[in-house]
């Protein structure tokens, strides 16, 4: 790859970068010590954050995992039970932290193609009161889940379900503000539904670190004891607070770009022969896993980074530091491997 060629990195959301407009922010930022809930500019991307999506209280943490995290503490004692997808981030990619640390069991279920969990699926496993059991608890929802959007209606009909079992709702909404934008509805629309929502200013929306859980005042004074424990209490955090708050400002409309690049190089990858569908700001092409390994190395020397797994699926991801030129070359260097 010659050195003047930018790095096209489609593995993820994540590595997006700082603007100059976001650093310019963070170096203007009024900061205090947030464990002691005196950091102006933290306080302000909670007091926003808490408004614009319905809830009493906020807190900023470092990161999406943490605030699932301290939410499920927060929710569920030792020994209770929380419903979830058997692909969600919170039970397959966090490390099985809601065990491990709360003593908490999941009771996983098979997602459907659309992203949602069946109701009546959801409905089948809750444990009647009975001393053998778990004490199911919670149900926790990911929206966007593989970059499919939860449909309106079923985040109603699952609020429906929790209330007329006595279960609490959380969302994890990592891409919650990809969601909105695709529904075309302010994401306050969205959260209505759920008692407690994590938001994650990371992926998409470009901020370096951070994430922010919501929920009722009581709700967040137990996930703020459990941020301490598992480490998460931050100091002079309005520096990583000017980020999200920058974020939030500029980068949310411009999802729709994202969007839009995704189905353009989906629709165009398959005139090159490949299986490929876009979901949101994802694009998955079906790859044998034999094949994964050749691919990314020849897309690597024509400057375009990807994951490769275990799955015969390569998952492609928009974001802010890729553009058109950017989708033209990826084009070019797959078009080259087909051939």
């Amino acid at each position: 790859m010659p050195d003047t060629m930018t790095p096209i990195d489609l593995r993820s959301d994540t590595v997006t970068r700082p603007t100059p407009a976001m650093r310019e922010a963070m170096l203007r930022a009024e900061v205090g010590d947030d464990v002691y809930g005196e950091d102006p500019t933290v306080n302000a991307l909670q007091a926003r954050l808490s408004t614009e999506l319905g809830f009493e209280a906020a807190l900023f943490t470092p990161s999406g995992t943490q605030a699932n995290l301290v939410a499920l503490m927060a929710h569920c004692e030792r020994g209770d039970e929380y419903l979830v997808g058997m692909d969600a981030h919170t039970y397959k990619f966090e490390g099985g932290g809601a065990a491990v640390l709360g003593s908490i069991q999941p009771q996983p279920i098979p997602h459907a193609p659309d992203g949602t969990l069946p109701l009546e699926a959801v409905e089948h496993v809750i444990k009647p009161v009975d001393p053998h059991f778990a004490r199911t608890r919670l149900l926790c929802l990911e929206n966007t889940w593989h970059g499919r959007v939860l449909p309106m209606g079923y985040l109603r009909d699952a609020r429906e379900l929790c209330d007329h079992h006595g279960l609490r709702l959380h969302l994890d909404g990592a891409r919650l503000y990809n969601a909105a934008v695709a529904l075309g509805v302010p994401a306050g629309a969205v959260t209505r539904h759920f008692d407690s929502v994590s938001v994650c200013l990371s992926k998409g929306l470009g901020a370096p670190v951070g994430s922010v859980l919501l929920g009722d005042r009581e709700f967040i004074a137990r996930a703020a004891r459990w941020r301490k424990v598992c480490g998460g209490g931050m100091r002079q955090a309005g520096l990583l607070a000017a980020a999200a708050l920058h974020a939030l400002d500029h980068h949310v409309t411009r999802l729709a770009d994202d969007h839009r690049r995704a189905a353009h190089l989906a629709t165009q990858l398959a005139k090159l022969g490949f299986d490929a569908t876009a979901h949101t700001n994802m694009v998955f092409v079906d790859v044998p896993v034999a094949r994964q390994a050749a691919l990314k190395a020849h897309l690597a020397m024509h400057g375009v980074v990807i994951s490769t797994g275990y799955l015969p699926q390569v998952r492609l991801v928009m974001h802010l530091d890729i553009d058109d030129p950017g989708i033209a070359r990826t084009l070019e260097a797959f078009g080259a491997f087909a051939r």
